[in-house]
């Protein structure tokens, strides 16, 4: 039967915003694409009057009725239905359905739902700004009607399965949810000092003495301050209070990202402010400009890729580069300090002002160790109550230069980096295994429906 048969259609519209009498105190659900995020509508988020019904181009349409999105960007992909069980007002990018005697509110949604990219493929508007379906074409798409008794027993059924199928999803979900917060806790123990034997502990039962992390970074900034040729006088670091940190294991001390970087100018930097940064030096290929969307926690991405003019970036932008194993943190973003590791041998790249570059001193600290702590708990909780901003968090250079970070000696920090990464690459297949199985469950979903309503054509 073709859709244009199988009902009575309404449309919608919008009453005019500027007439307070048509929104304030309305009672009536005015629904919208916004509401249309399950199979069935209690309410919608937004109300009217009476009055907006009376003066505008929207309809009343009654419980029962069948709602379908038909212009919206999401129709790239799919399309919405759901079923009202309250009189309800429609938003223009609505239509309903309220079906004849015969027919099942319920059946018709699950047949739009089974036909659903079918529909979109055969009656969707193209060369239009915004996804809208051709409603002539639309209207004349055909469905199979089964007797009324018939419809019951199939709905039941697919209701049967679909719960059955929920009852499966719902335990992905709290399976990846249950991973998440593993990966957090392991990142949490290591820049704890428990994830792995401290290397005081090692000693003390070895017999042995260590480099603990006080005496590392001692020798460190003394190797510093006898290499300095940077501009003036070679200016002392302060003594940090620590006295506000929690405790550390024994053989661990407190140092910042100042103190860990490389004796360069601009080891700690972001991209350029201001006029030097130019659209119009952006070209197809070039030099890489990274972005925040680059920056993933353990990961440096390349999808969306910018790309800057060579000729400028040799004249202006080489100081805010990576050469390959520098830091990458993200200053914005909720919450902001997300860390990757810039890749070696993959060429230079530049970073915009939203994200700071850190390169490492490897004497001192392991780049992993340093990433891994920065994408953990304990750094985001910092990040989280130094970032200033009313809409986006935002970490400032000076900030970020003094942040506390726990250091262990060194041959501790090799036995975290291959402890953490050894559990992380556990979570990250489970979690693939997860997310394949999410994605099949969708697919069964769709097979189900195809399934019963796989006598379907379109005109």
């Amino acid at each position: 039967m073709p859709l244009g048969k199988v009902g009575r259609w309404f449309g919608g519209g919008t009453p005019s915003k500027a007439n307070p009498k048509f929104w304030t105190n309305g009672k009536i659900p005015w629904v919208s694409p916004k509401d249309m995020k399950c199979d069935i509508i209690l309410d919608a988020q937004d109300h009217i009057t009476p009055e907006a019904v009376a003066h505008s181009a929207t309809n009343l349409v009654e419980s029962g009725s069948v709602l379908l999105v038909v212009r919206s960007g999401i129709l790239q992909h799919t399309l919405p239905v759901a079923v009202t069980q309250r009189q309800v007002a429609l938003n223009q990018d609505l239509k309903a359905v309220m079906p004849f005697e015969g027919v099942r509110s319920d059946y018709l949604a699950l047949a739009l739902k089974a036909f659903e990219q079918e529909i979109l493929h055969t009656c969707t508007k193209t060369g239009t700004t915004v996804q809208s379906l051709e409603l002539p074409v639309f209207l004349k798409f055909e469905i199979p009607v089964a007797p009324e008794d018939e419809q019951a027993a199939i709905v039941k059924e697919i209701e049967k399965q679909f719960t059955r199928l929920d009852a499966g999803v719902t335990a992905l979900k709290r399976v990846q949810a249950n991973l998440k917060r593993y990966r957090a806790s392991v990142l949490k123990a290591a820049c704890e000092g428990r994830l792995v034997p401290t290397e005081h502990e090692l000693a003390r039962k070895e017999g042995r003495t260590y480099e603990t992390g006080e005496q590392l970074l001692a020798r460190i900034l003394t190797e510093r301050r006898q290499k300095w040729q940077g501009r003036g006088k070679y200016k002392e670091f302060d003594s940090a209070d620590t006295s506000h940190l929690p405790p550390l294991p024994l053989g661990w001390t407190w140092a910042s990202p100042d103190k860990l970087a490389t004796f360069d100018d601009n080891s700690i930097c972001a991209g350029p402010f201001g006029t030097i940064f130019k659209a119009r030096d952006f070209r197809p290929s070039g030099i890489p400009i990274i972005f925040l969307r680059h920056v993933s926690a353990g990961r440096y991405l390349t999808h969306k890729p910018g790309f800057m003019d060579v000729g400028k970036w040799e004249e202006l932008f080489r100081p805010y580069s990576v050469f390959g194993g520098e830091l990458l943190i993200t200053k914005l973003g909720e919450p902001p300090g997300v860390c990757a590791i810039y890749p070696k041998n993959v060429g230079p790249a530049m970073v915009t002002p939203d994200v700071i570059k850190l390169s490492v001193n490897e004497s001192a600290v392991s780049p992993r160790y340093l990433m891994h702590y920065f994408n953990s708990e304990n750094a985001r909780h910092f990040s989280i109550g130094v970032a200033f901003g009313t809409t986006r968090l935002r970490l400032t250079i000076p900030i970020f230069r003094e942040m506390p970070i726990p250091l262990p000696p060194l041959a501790e920090q090799k036995r975290i980096v291959a402890e953490v990464e050894r559990r992380l690459s556990v979570i990250d297949e489970l979690e693939a295994v997860v997310s394949a199985n999410l994605q099949r469950a969708t697919r069964l979903r769709q097979s189900i429906l195809q399934q019963v309503f796989s006598r379907g054509v379109a005109c």
